[in-house]
């Protein structure tokens, strides 16, 4: 597969638009997981449906383009697929119980979970700048997590492990694009998410409405966009370029919340989210001083 010319102008629009189909997702999830469109679905439920129509979609695509496969890592996919299923399915039930804005504040912690545990398990060497940005966002997350404050607590600890768990997929998807094309790598995780949803959904599972239907497809649908669009900018720019500009996925994610649900962040909303910003600013600034 040839690489595409550099193209920043390019890379950044389509950085935004999967900012925005992200942030769609747990939009979404939310009124999946509450009372906005009938009953309300449990996350494994949630996430199933964002499993089955994102391979579909994905399949089509594999049909069209026809792209050539090599030999995969299939024990490195299904461990990366198990990390990504959790960690998605422990966001999406994290939206159900706390505002869009700190849900997603959040998951900006991936890439420093991602840097913690590429110490022991790529040996991975930490400086000083890195130990820094840690902490910084760490502590915004202390900050939305907000000790004693009942569910809007836990919805903070359960999109916190999902922060986790997304964070060590980090590690797997680190190892498997030196070895594998992007969209091999799509694929695959997004079949074995399909088997292992598909499995998990068997405890829950509820007949959903039309309305609901249609919403589980749209999760789907909106991941695979902001992950085909996430791949093509980092195709077109360094990363150090395209990362700050995922972070507007923040800023789309209160938006869709006012709009839809009337909910808007507070001032330790926005103390949070802000201190976990500048934590993930600097470890971006650094990881792109590093790989200059």
């Amino acid at each position: 597969m040839s690489t595409p010319p550099p193209n920043p102008l390019l890379a950044a629009l389509l950085t935004l638009a999967a900012s925005a189909f992200a942030a769609g997702t747990t939009l979404l999830a939310k009124a999946l997981g509450t009372d906005a469109l009938g009953p309300p679905l449990h996350a494994l439920q949630i996430s199933h449906g964002r499993f089955v129509f994102a391979f579909l979609a994905f399949s089509l695509a594999l049909v069209v383009i026809r792209p050539r496969f090599t030999r995969p890592n299939l024990p490195l996919h299904g461990l990366r697929s198990s990390l990504g299923w959790g960690g998605v399915t422990l966001m999406f039930a994290a939206a159900a119980f706390i505002p869009l804005s700190d849900a997603t504040a959040i998951s900006f912690l991936n890439p420093v979970f991602g840097m913690l545990l590429a110490i022991p398990l790529l040996g991975e060497r930490v400086g000083p700048w890195r130990w820094v940005s840690a902490l910084i966002a760490l502590l915004g997350a202390m900050i939305l997590i907000r000790p004693g404050a009942g569910a809007v607590q836990m919805g903070a600890l359960l999109a916190l492990g999902a922060a986790v768990m997304l964070g060590a997929e980090l590690i797997c998807i680190k190892r498997l694009t030196g070895r594998e094309q992007p969209f091999q790598i799509l694929w695959i995780n997004n079949a074995f998410g399909l088997a292992i949803s598909s499995l998990a959904v068997l405890f829950v599972w509820r007949e959903a409405t039309a309305a609901q239907w249609l919403a589980l497809a749209g999760v789907g649908l909106l991941m695979a966009a902001a992950q085909l669009c996430f791949v093509n900018a980092m195709r077109r720019a360094d990363a150090s370029f395209v990362a700050p500009f995922f972070y507007a996925t923040l800023a789309f994610a209160t938006g869709y919340d006012a709009m839809i649900f009337g909910v808007w962040p507070d001032w330790v909303s926005w103390t949070g989210a802000g201190v976990i910003l500048i934590g993930a600013a600097i470890l971006a600034w650094r990881e792109g001083r590093a790989g200059a």
